[in-house]
């Protein structure tokens, strides 16, 4: 929703993530605790998490946070059991996301620590640009693997390499999975892909055939990283990746005839 050209009310909003708790998704991204500036569309999250029913359901909320201050936000939440940081290992995209250095995000991260220890909640920490960068920063398979262990050092337990504007190739996915996985022995290494229907199959298909078993989708692909430019490069159809696993012979405990009663709504939400 982030980045939807248009502000959607807040009851819309309650629905729709209230229908998506019905499917039984591990995890539900449903909020951010970030400025309202900078994402007018999150500033309703407090109110969208008061308005939540979790009475019947196993999936775990992740909120996400920029710094420090929505960290503090968010872990006031009892229903709130991930939050989640972009850490950028491109220097030009972390200025740009959450106007801070990389420097400057290590101290982030480390109080962030500190407070979800304090008020048992999870960190997961997503590896922005993981796949690369336009900008010309500094990128080969090394600067993944070195932020990866400084995460891991640090006390993260779950991790997501990015693709944050799209450019990732099959082949750099499966290449930096097959370094990264088998480094980190249980730590939970996971994909947030961005991609078109041309290329979602092939990136999908790496990234699973590399031995992930975390991925990030929304409905219909809709959205993508506002900050990451001007036109929004779709997120990974979780419509589709359901179907991909299930046709690999992966069983998936999720409701899906209630999958398919999202993707109806999203047809209303996202208009």
């Amino acid at each position: 929703m982030q980045g939807w050209s248009h502000i959607i009310p807040t009851q819309r909003k309650i629905e729709y993530l209230n229908a998506l708790l019905k499917v039984r998704f591990d995890t539900l991204d449903f909020g951010s605790f970030v400025s309202a500036k900078a994402i007018p569309q999150m500033a309703d999250t407090r109110d969208v998490i008061n308005g939540l029913d979790l009475n019947n359901t196993q999936t775990k909320l992740l909120a996400i946070i920029a710094n420090q201050r929505g960290a503090e936000e968010a872990v006031k939440h009892n229903a709130i059991h991930y939050l989640g940081f972009p850490f950028s290992i491109s220097e030009t995209f972390q200025l740009r996301n959450t106007n801070s250095t990389i420097n400057d995000s290590i101290s982030t991260v480390n109080a962030i620590l500190e407070l979800c220890d304090r008020n048992n909640k999870e960190l997961v920490v997503y590896l922005s640009m993981g796949f690369g960068n336009p900008y010309g920063d500094p990128y080969d398979e090394s600067v993944v693997i070195h932020w990866t262990e400084w995460m891991v050092k640090a006390g993260i337990k779950t991790i997501s390499i990015a693709d944050t504007v799209g450019l990732a190739e099959p082949s750099l996915i499966s290449s930096v999975l097959k370094s990264v996985i088998p480094a980190f022995p249980g730590v939970e290494i996971g994909v947030h892909l961005h991609s078109s229907q041309d290329n979602r199959k092939q990136k999908l298909e790496a990234a699973f055939e590399a031995g992930c078993a975390r991925f990030d989708g929304a409905i219909k692909g809709i959205g993508g990283c506002p900050m990451a430019g001007d036109k929004l490069i779709g997120n990974m159809d979780t419509e589709f990746m359901v179907n991909y696993f299930k046709d690999a012979g992966i069983g998936l405990d999720l409701n899906n005839k209630q999958l398919e009663a999202c993707s109806l709504l999203a047809s209303k939400v996202f208009v």
